[in-house]
């Protein structure tokens, strides 16, 4: 198998086994919920990773409602998926400002092509979780955002680790897209498994699109500069 195929199956397995949510947060597997999805992840994995070469990750935090949970593919919204990536999409046509950042920084390292072929991006949490409020309206959610969610899909995250870095991915470094919660989270519990050698944090791409955009050019060759020093 590719390493391609084993994301596919990877992707086809996702279910979420584990302990009960707290009340008012659900789940949301894109690949169960969309039928295209599907589809298109196993388009975007055959075209990209149709190998069996090693990956690098960089982990997020868990997908939102806009970009991967409707493409199946982290931090692409259906604009990047059909511009970028010339795979195509039919629906409604979403934009997310991460994904905005991520294909600005991928074409900065030398394209979709060059950046996938070393690099494997996914999250701590694969699935994604929305709260509804009073007008029922769903909002994103974090795996973090609250202790009970925390204790619930901690024994899910540990899981899920060990079966993507199962995939074919390089242990010496793991990226972690996230400075504050999402890096605690991640070296508390490397430091707990063993699952890499070191961590690199960067800062999250919303943090950078919503607070930072005035030097985004920094840390697109933030980006660029930490990732070219593993895959140089």
């Amino acid at each position: 198998m590719t390493f391609g195929d084993k994301v596919i199956q990877f992707n086809e397995e996702l279910e979420y086994k584990g302990a009960v949510l707290p009340d008012g947060i659900r789940i949301m597997n894109p690949f169960k919920e969309y039928e295209q999805t599907m589809v298109i992840a196993d388009s975007f994995y055959h075209k990209y990773y149709n190998d069996n070469e090693p990956r690098h990750i960089i982990l997020g935090i868990n997908p939102g409602r806009f970009g991967g949970g409707l493409t199946g593919i982290p931090f692409t919204d259906p604009k990047r998926l059909v511009t970028e990536c010339h795979i195509p999409y039919e629906g409604k046509v979403t934009h997310e400002p991460s994904s905005v950042f991520i294909y600005e920084m991928i074409n900065a390292y030398g394209g979709v092509a060059e950046f996938y072929k070393r690099f494997y991006i996914n999250s701590l949490f694969p699935l994604g979780f929305v709260t509804v409020d009073a007008n029922g309206k769903e909002k994103n959610y974090n795996y973090y955002d609250s202790k009970e969610l925390i204790n619930a899909v901690k024994g899910f995250i540990v899981t899920n680790i060990k079966t993507q870095i199962a995939l074919g991915v390089e242990t010496d470094v793991c990226f972690c897209l996230g400075t504050g919660k999402n890096e605690v989270f991640l070296r508390n519990l490397n430091d707990e498994h063993h699952f890499f050698k070191s961590i690199v944090a960067l800062e999250h791409p919303r943090f950078i699109m919503q607070y930072k955009t005035q030097t985004k050019q920094f840390y697109i060759d933030k980006y660029v500069s930490a990732f070219r020093a593993v895959s140089s």
